[in-house]
This record gives structure tokens, sequence and C-alpha cells, in this order.
């Protein structure tokens, strides 16, 4: 049985697991990232995980075939430089010879994102599939490309940075400084800020109701608990939400014409309620030849771990 490391880098945690060449986890540790702190610190905890997640699958790092790390930001999958990311507050960081030198093993570098679908279309949702997009739902709105089999990352490796389409012409005002971007309408966030606006036009939502009548206890649950006791404002936001997600969605399909759309993220725990009406809305606004080719809608299976599992598969696209 051979083994691979994926690391997973986030602003909150560090993950690290040895995944078997059957794409299972067998042994996984995390720390903190404990951001704000210098790179080289960032540098020798991820080793850390890396070694505790060896530990624990009863393994060393000798045994490991080799490393894959799935970062925020650009990372430049050529030279192994993440040459920026700006949660980590990192600038042309040599990612890959840092840790190559911290392990003594081939690292590969990703976008996180980018690795999380990676992991989708090689062990969950899309398995086996050769053409892929995968949308995660979370604060802002991730994503990754997978083309023939690979990684799309553009010409200079920050190409899919799906929740930046705009699908409102000069609309709300984006983190990423753009106004009318996807992840300004279509996040949780977005959802939440929907909910907000209806319900301080509705005095007598259910919405108040099932926040203790403080605007701050806003969920991206909140509408849809309220649209299931029959509230009306709770319905317009849901099919509000779920008309912004479905434009951004059939976008994608209509671009990129994938096997398998793959959306994850907390919403998805909404099920049907969520998933049904976008497939009736994805397929009513896309060009597909017919119903036999269509794109199918999917919830991610892999949730954390997919970033793991796609960052540890990394070396498979370089060798």
């Amino acid at each position: 049985m051979k083994y691979y490391i994926g690391i997973d880098l986030g602003g909150t945690n560090i993950a690290a697991g040895v995944v078997d060449e059957e794409y299972k986890i067998v042994g996984k540790a995390s720390v903190k990232t404990n951001l704000p702190r210098p790179a080289d610190e960032i540098c020798d905890d991820m080793a850390k995980a890396a070694r505790m997640a060896a530990e624990k699958a009863n393994i060393s790092i000798d045994d490991v075939e080799w490393v894959g790390i799935g970062s925020p930001g650009t990372a430049n999958t050529d030279t192994g430089i993440l040459e920026y990311t700006n949660n980590l507050d990192f600038h042309n960081l040599p990612l890959k010879a840092e840790m190559e030198k911290r392990l003594g093993k081939d690292v590969y570098i990703e976008n996180d994102a980018n690795a999380a679908a990676y992991g989708e279309a090689i062990a969950g949702a899309a398995k086996g599939k050769q053409n892929v997009v995968a949308v995660t739902i979370g604060t802002g709105i991730g994503g990754g490309v997978i083309i023939n089999g690979r990684i799309y990352g553009g010409q200079y490796f920050a190409g899919a940075e799906l929740g930046h389409m705009g699908i409102v012409y000069n609309g709300r005002q984006c983190t990423c400084g753009r106004k009318g971007c996807m992840e300004a309408y279509a996040s949780a966030t977005g959802l939440k800020n929907l909910t907000k606006e209806a319900m301080e036009k509705d005095p007598q939502s259910k919405m108040w109701e099932l926040t203790d009548g403080d605007i701050k206890n806003v969920s991206g649950r909140t509408a849809f608990d309220a649209m299931r006791q029959g509230d009306k404002s709770g319905k317009e936001v849901v099919d509000t939400y779920i008309e912004y997600l479905g434009y951004g969605l059939a976008n994608f399909v209509n671009i990129f014409q994938p096997e398998i759309l793959v959306i994850g993220g907390g919403v998805c725990n909404e099920g049907e309620a969520l998933i049904a009406p976008l497939r009736d809305y994805i397929d009513n606004h896309t060009m597909a030849i017919s119903p036999e080719v269509n794109t199918k809608l999917m919830v991610a299976q892999l949730g954390n771990d997919a970033g793991i599992i796609g960052a540890a598969f990394l070396g498979r696209m370089k060798k």
C-alpha cells in the first residue's frame, strides 16, 4: 500500500492527513494556525501536523510518497512559490522549498479550493469524472475547475475565482472591491443579508421569533426554517436566494459544460429544499443539447476532508 500526505492550510486550523491509494484517510491531525505570525512558524507547524498524522497512521514520513499542500491564495504550481495570500499575509513564500527542507519529501502546492475540487473529483461526489466544477458556499464562495482530469488554474495560477463572477451589474459591494459579485449575493453572508433586509421590511415575520427578536441572531437557516413554518417573507428570501445562486451556477455550466457540478458548504444541509429548485433552475437556464447530456448537480460528499484528499494526490499531476 502506498501513502500520501495532504495538508489543508486554513486561517484557523492546519489539518494534515495520511491518505492511502484507495483515497481513505488513515491518520489525521491538526494544529491551530494562530494568525498572525511569521511564515517560518506556520511551516514548522505544517511539518509537525504531517508527522503527527503519520504517527496516527502508524507509519513514518519515510513511508510517504509525497506531500501536497492546499493553501489560500495564488499558488504557483510550477515554481512552488505561494505568491500571495491575503488572510495569511504571505508574499512570494517559497513554500515547496521550505516544506521539502522540513520533511525531506517531494512537496506540491495548490490553491486550497482547487485542491478540494480535485478531492471531490477523484474520491467524492464526482468520483471518476474528468470535467467537474466544484463550488463551496460559505462566508464567501470558493471554487475549483477540473478539465480533462486536471486542475485548471489559468495562465497565472489565479483562475477559477468563481465567487467573483459578476451577476448584478453595479450591485452589492463585494469584499474583493468589485460590485455585484456572486459572493455578495449567493454566499452564506449574502443569504444572511437578504434575511435581515426582509425582516426589517416585515415586523410580523416568523423570522423575528426564530431569532429571539434580535436581528444579530440571523443565520443561514433562519429563512429556510421560517419558510417551513409557512412564513411568506421567509419563502421570498429563499426563492430570491435560489435565483441568485442558480443564476451563477447556470453560468458555470454554460461556460464549462462539466459532467458534474458539485456544491458544498453549510447551506447544503437544507437538502432538497435547496437542491430540487436549484436543479430545476439549472436545467431551464443552461445550453445542454438534450436531457441525456445535462450537467448533474451533486452535493459534495467529502466535507472538510476534500482539501486533504485532493492535496494528497497533487503529485499525480506532476508524474
